[in-house]
């Protein structure tokens, strides 16, 4: 899993980073198949926003959260991102087991 952290008219401190990283590990703990994480972090006026754009395999996956506080606004972004790919890998899954061979019905010759 390929991390890329991006500050925009912020500075990423060491601490922060450490935050995202550990907070990062709850996904990889869901669904392991992660190829890139993108993250972004924003201040505009008075609200901190955290995006975050993860590549999986067939599918890119978009997140943005926003508040007053930018550690608020990462724990958001990371619940907000924990439910997208858990409905991501329900639907794999689901495809993958729909058209299995245990799961059709075959004629019995008599």
């Amino acid at each position: 899993m390929n991390l890329n952290l991006t500050g925009n008219h912020i500075e990423i401190t060491p601490p922060l980073r450490d935050y995202v990283v550990s907070k990062m590990s709850k996904i990889t703990r869901h669904f392991d198949h992660v190829i890139d994480i993108n993250i972004i972090l924003s201040v505009e006026k008075h609200t901190q926003k955290a995006e975050a754009n993860v590549h999986v395999r067939g599918k890119d996956i978009y997140v943005e959260a926003d508040g007053g506080d930018m550690y608020a606004s990462i724990d958001s972004l990371v619940d907000k991102l924990d439910r997208q790919i858990l409905k991501y890998k329900e639907k794999n899954m689901e495809r993958r087991n729909h058209d299995a061979l245990k799961n059709q019905e075959f004629d019995q010759p008599e």
